[in-house]
């Protein structure tokens, strides 16, 4: 199936400025119509998914974009791409840390105040 850009944007529920700007980008290629219109496929509503499931991991849009460069290129830029998951992968994994570190802290906080409430 194919869609136009507002057919597009209302499936994958992001702003038509926004994929004019992701296209400017170079993070989405759409084809073009015979009147130069952008024409969108199922293809590239998978890839907008992944898009913005790289967006919600954090990963800085200069990688989003050279990770988008990469994918373009074909497939023997599978090693590249492969290392700019494993990069975010690793920062995610620091974030998780200091979260858990954040979480200790917060819960022997509790722990005390329970206690002074306990003796009481």
């Amino acid at each position: 199936m194919k869609y136009s850009i507002g057919e597009f944007s209302k499936v994958i529920d992001l702003s038509i400025d926004t994929l004019r700007y992701y296209e400017k980008e170079g993070l989405i290629k759409p084809e073009r119509n015979s009147t130069n219109q952008r024409v969108y496929s199922e293809a590239d509503i998978a890839w907008m998914e992944f898009i913005k499931k790289l967006k919600l991991t954090g990963m800085p849009l200069k990688n989003i974009k050279r990770y988008s460069e990469l994918r373009y290129q074909g497939n023997e830029t599978v090693e590249e791409r492969l290392d700019l998951l494993y990069e975010q992968s690793g920062a995610l994994d620091q974030k998780k840390a200091e979260i858990e570190d954040h979480l200790s802290f917060l819960a022997d906080k509790i722990e005390i105040y329970k206690e002074m409430l306990k003796n009481k």
